[in-house]
C-alpha cells in the first residue's frame, strides 16, 4: 500500500509540530552548511602562523585552502548523487561524522603532509554535506514565501561564513593557537549531528535504476585537479612552461570526456538537462565567477591587514566584521522583495555593488586609513553579495525535481568551490609575480616592500572586480523566468510503502 507525502516523505496530515520541526531543522542545516564555508576561510589568519611551525614553504601554502576546496569541488556532484539515492540526512549524518574526525587529524598534524591530508578528508566529506544540506532545504520548504525565508536564511549563512571564518580564525588564533581553527569543527559537527538525528525529518531515497556513474565521478575529479594545479605550477613554473601547459590541456580534456559520458551514460552522475535548463545554467556561471571575486578581497584584505598594517589575529577578524553585518541586512531585504521582482534585479545590483566595491580597494595606497580605504568598500561588497547569493541559489533549483534536488544543489556548490580553488590559484601566482616585478623595478624607493605587496593587492582586487562585471551580462540575459515560477516548490508527490 501506499500514501502521498510531501517532498521528504511525510503524511501531508502530520501533526502541527511539522511547522517548528522544520525551522529548526533549517537551523541545524545552516549550522553545517556554515561549517562547510567557515571552514575554507577559517585557516585564513592562521595560514602564516601552520606555515611557520610545520615549516611550510611559499610556493606550497596555498595548498592549505586547495587541498580543501579542490577535493570539495571534485567530489560534490558524487556527494550529491549518494545524497539523492541514499537519502539526504543520512549523508548529512555521514558527513558530519567524517568531518569531525577529519577535522581533528588536520588540527592535530605534525607536518605538511598530515595537514594536507586532513584538509583533502575536510573536503571529501564536506562534499557529503554541502548538496545534502541544501537538497534539504529545497524539498523541506515548497511554499513560495517560506521557500524565498528559507533560502534568505541559507544564503546569508553561505556567503557570511567565509567572514565569520576570518573572524572565528582571528579569536582562535589569539587566544589560543592555529590548531583551534581547525579542531574547533568536530565539537560543533558532533553538535549539528545530535539535531540532525532530532529535528531532520528522515526523507526518502529516490529511486535508482542503475549503477553509480563511477567514470563520470573519475573523469570530473581528475579534470578539475589537474585545471588547478596548473594554475599552482603556473606560479613557479611560468604561464608558457611544458607543465603548466600540459595540466591544462589534461584538464580540460577530461572535462570534455566527462561530457561525453554523461551524454551517453543511462544513469549520468550530472544530468545535462540541470544547467541545460537557461535560468539554471546561468546561476551555475555566475555560482562559478563570484568566488573568485570574493577571494580577491578576502586572500589579499587578510595579509594586507597582518603584513603590511601588522594587525593582530584578533584584530584582522575583528575589521572584517562589517563585512557579515552587511551580508545579513543586504540577504534579509533579497528574500523579502525576491518573490515580487524576480532574481534578474537582485543579480544586476548585486554585481555592480561587488564591483563597485573591489574598484574602490583597488585604489589602496601605503598609509590609508581603515575607516576610508576598506570599509566603504567591504560595505559594498556585503550589500552585493547578499543579493548575489539568494538569488543565485533559488535560480539554481528553479523547477528542480526532488529526485534531482540533491544533485542540482551539489552542481552549484561544486561552481562556487572550483571558482575559489581557481580564484586562490590564480590570484596568488599573479600576486606573486606582480610583487616581484614591483620590487625589481623600484628598488630604491621606501618601503619598497609593503608598497609592492599593496600593488599586488591592487591589481587582484581590479582582476576580481572584472570577475563580477562578467556576471551582469550573464544575469541580463539568461536569467528570465518570473518570480511566480522560479519560487515554486517541488511539489512532486513522492510514495513510500506502508
Amino acid at each position: 500500500m501506499t500514501v502521498a507525502t510531501d517532498a521528504l516523505g511525510i503524511d501531508e496530515k502530520a501533526s502541527p509540530a511539522k511547522d517548528s520541526r522544520r525551522w529548526f531543522a533549517l537551523a541545524v542545516i545552516a549550522m553545517a552548511q556554515l561549517m562547510v564555508v567557515l571552514d575554507a576561510t577559517i585557516v585564513t589568519i592562521a595560514m602564516p602562523f601552520a606555515q611557520q611551525d610545520l615549516h611550510i614553504s611559499d610556493g606550497d601554502k596555498q595548498w592549505i585552502f586547495t587541498a580543501y576546496t579542490l577535493i570539495f569541488g571534485g567530489l560534490l556532484l558524487l556527494g550529491g548523487r549518494l545524497a539523492d539515492y541514499l537519502g539526504r540526512r543520512r549523508i548529512l549524518m555521514i558527513g558530519l561524522v567524517g568531518f569531525a574526525a577529519a577535522s581533528a587529524l588536520a588540527g592535530l598534524a605534525q607536518n605538511q603532509v598530515e595537514l594536507f591530508a586532513g584538509r583533502a578528508l575536510q573536503g571529501a566529506f564536506g562534499a557529503l554535506l554541502a548538496p545534502a544540506a541544501l537538497s534539504l532545504v529545497s524539498v523541506t520548504f515548497t511554499e513560495a514565501k517560506e521557500r524565498a525565508r528559507a533560502f534568505g536564511v541559507f544564503a546569508g549563512v553561505s556567503a557570511a561564513g567565509a567572514a565569520l571564518g576570518l573572524i572565528a580564525g582571528g579569536a582562535l588564533v589569539e587566544y589560543a593557537n592555529w590548531r583551534w581553527s581547525l579542531l574547533v569543527n568536530t565539537p560543533v559537527a558532533l553538535l549539528a549531528l545530535v539535531g540532525a538525528f532530532v529535528f531532520v525529518v528522515k526523507d526518502v531515497p529516490a529511486a535508482r535504476t542503475g549503477g553509480y556513474d563511477l567514470p563520470g565521478a573519475v573523469t570530473v575529479t581528475l579534470g578539475l585537479i589537474s585545471i588547478v594545479y596548473g594554475f599552482s605550477r603556473a606560479a613557479s613554473d611560468g604561464w608558457t612552461a611544458t607543465t603548466t601547459l600540459a595540466l591544462f590541456v589534461v584538464g580540460v580534456a577530461l572535462l570534455a570526456a566527462f561530457v561525453a559520458i554523461e551524454n551517453r551514460t543511462a544513469n549520468p552522475l550530472l544530468p545535462l538537462r540541470i544547467p541545460g535548463e537557461i535560468n539554471r545554467g546561468g546561476a551555475y556561471l555566475i555560482a562559478l565567477l563570484v568566488p573568485i571575486a570574493m577571494f580577491a578581497m578576502f586572500l589579499n584584505l587578510s595579509f594586507y591587514l597582518q603584513i603590511v598594517e601588522h594587525y593582530s589575529a584578533l584584530k584582522t577578524g575583528v575589521a572584517f566584521l562589517p563585512f557579515p553585518a552587511g551580508i545579513v541586512v543586504s540577504a534579509g531585504i533579497a528574500s523579502t522583495v525576491l518573490p515580487k521582482i524576480g532574481p534578474r534585479p537582485l543579480m544586476l545590483a548585486g554585481s555592480v555593488l561587488g564591483a563597485a566595491g573591489l574598484l574602490w580597494l583597488s585604489r589602496l595606497e601605503y598609509g590609508d586609513s581603515y575607516a576610508t580605504a576598506l570599509l566603504p568598500a567591504m560595505i559594498l561588497i556585503a550589500l552585493g553579495m547578499g543579493s548575489l547569493f539568494v538569488s543565485m541559489q533559488t535560480t539554481a533549483l528553479h523547477q528542480v525535481d526532488a529526485e534531482d534536488s540533491g544533485v542540482a544543489s551539489a552542481l552549484l556548490n561544486a561552481a562556487q568551490q572550483v571558482g575559489g580553488s581557481i580564484g586562490t590559484a590564480l590570484l596568488t601566482t599573479i600576486s606573486v609575480q606582480v610583487a616581484q616585478r614591483y620590487v625589481r623595478n623600484n628598488a630604491t624607493i621606501d618601503h619598497v616592500v609593503e608598497r609592492a605587496s599593496i600593488h599586488s593587492y591592487n591589481v587582484a582586487f581590479l582582476i576580481g572586480a572584472i570577475f563580477f562585471v562578467l556576471c551582469v551580462p550573464i544575469a541580463a540575459f539568461m536569467v528570465r523566468d518570473k518570480p511566480e515560477n522560479l519560487l515554486e516548490g517541488d511539489e512532486h508527490a513522492v510514495h513510500v510503502g506502508v
